[in-house]
């Protein structure tokens, strides 16, 4: 039977997948669910009542965990909302409007960040809903092309920033090495108020039996003579609940008083009882790492059926590659070029939702039109065995016409 053949048989089947997003499936939710009993009395550990006011830089225990998962001191550590990148955007917000600690503010002049491509996608929205120019910079199995990054922040002032995820990049997977991690830190810019913006959002969420880690950022600024650098990104989203987590913040001191002023006039203070029961269901870093071997065993079979299916449909077509992430929430699918946005479009009419080709790219605008990404988590076993099928079909149709 032809492909296009089979891509009519599939369509049969009636398929409704939602895969554009990484959302934990219900069961990696049911693992979080004696948060709802983990709440026993409402005083914090400095007699704070979690009930009222106050608070704005996070309970003394909620900082004091995140220290421990974030390997730096519980003082350089902000506890706020239950979003990571509600964090990154006020940020960039404090920084285009007030300027970062003894600089002018951003919005005087130009600015510009650099992208690592493929990326994520909501990182390059706030820069483009702000008005913040972003050059692209190809990505290698070590990190960002170090070379271009320091020949751009060395020339134009008008970099600011860089978006970082240093650990099972969205999507490509990507673990930045040592070296990497130690010329971001120690790279001359032109921009005396550089950052970092490091989004350690898959920290934990390994998929194979080995534990990968990242040297320290912070400490590897401090050392390079640049303690002000960077500021690390992180959440309990895909740990407990994906939509009542709790987020956290770390920088250097100068940094966390820069925050504290500025976060102090939005709000008297967080979700305090939230991060009570996070305290109290978290516990410390071996309880995370036991709940997220929890996960792993639930996402793994779900990336293996798509790894599979992949090679099954797709591992003779010239052009087409597939990553094999360690760890995160997706697989990076690069198509010959030109053939990634007719196999979304293609799938999308086989009953499977996936993230708009070029998501992973500033503005939406894949150069080559090559990239698309796999989010296996949501769906169940079966459903993802499927509609990892139907997407190869999609290619093959697409790479037919």
């Amino acid at each position: 039977m032809s492909y296009q053949a089979q891509y009519q048989a599939f369509k049969q089947l009636g398929l409704k997948l939602d895969m554009s997003r990484g959302k934990p499936a219900p069961e990696q939710l049911d693992l979080s669910n004696a948060l709802t009993a983990a709440l026993d009395g409402y005083t914090a550990a400095d007699g704070t009542d979690a009930r009222n006011y106050g608070g704005t830089i996070g309970l003394p225990e909620a900082r004091a965990l995140f220290a421990q998962l974030l390997d730096v001191p519980a003082a350089q550590v902000v506890v706020d909302s239950s979003s990571s990148l509600s964090l990154m955007h006020d940020v960039i917000i404090y920084s285009l409007l007030n300027g970062v600690p003894g600089h002018a503010p951003w919005v005087q002049n130009p600015v510009t960040f650099l992208c690592p491509v493929p990326g994520y996608d909501r990182h390059f929205a706030i820069c483009e809903a702000r008005g913040i120019k972003m050059i692209n910079i190809p990505m290698n199995e070590q990190g960002p092309d170090m070379d271009l990054v320091e020949k751009l922040v060395a020339e134009d002032a008008s970099i600011k920033g860089m978006w970082i995820v240093p650990k099972y990049s969205n999507p490509g997977g990507v673990v930045y090495s040592d070296a990497v991690v130690q010329r971001l830190a120690a790279m001359k810019t032109a921009a005396p108020d550089f950052r970092l913006m490091w989004d350690d959002a898959y920290r934990f969420h390994h998929l194979g039996e080995q534990k990968l880690a990242v040297a320290n950022i912070l400490e590897a600024c401090a050392k390079a003579g640049n303690p002000d650098r960077a500021i690390v990104f992180a959440s309990s989203s895909k740990v407990s609940w994906a939509g009542s987590g709790v987020a956290a913040l770390a920088a250097s001191p100068a940094n966390i008083a820069w925050w504290t002023k500025h976060a102090g006039l939005r709000s008297i203070g967080p979700d305090k009882i939230n991060q009570l029961r996070h305290v109290r269901f978290l516990k410390d870093l071996p309880t995370v790492e036991a709940l997220m071997e929890k996960h792993r065993q639930l996402l793994k079979p779900k990336f293996d059926a798509v790894l599979e299916q992949f090679q099954a449909y797709l591992g003779d077509v010239p052009g087409v590659a597939w990553t094999r992430p360690e760890g995160g929430y997706f697989i990076d699918l690069i198509t010959p070029d030109g053939a990634a946005k007719r196999t979304v479009a293609l799938a999308k009419e086989a009953g499977i939702t996936l993230t708009p080709a070029g998501a992973a790219f500033p503005y939406g605008v894949d150069p080559k039109d090559r990239h698309i990404r796999i989010a296996p988590s949501f769906p169940s076993l079966d459903e993802i065995n499927k509609a990892a099928q139907g997407i190869a079909l999609s290619l093959r149709v697409a790479l037919e016409a």
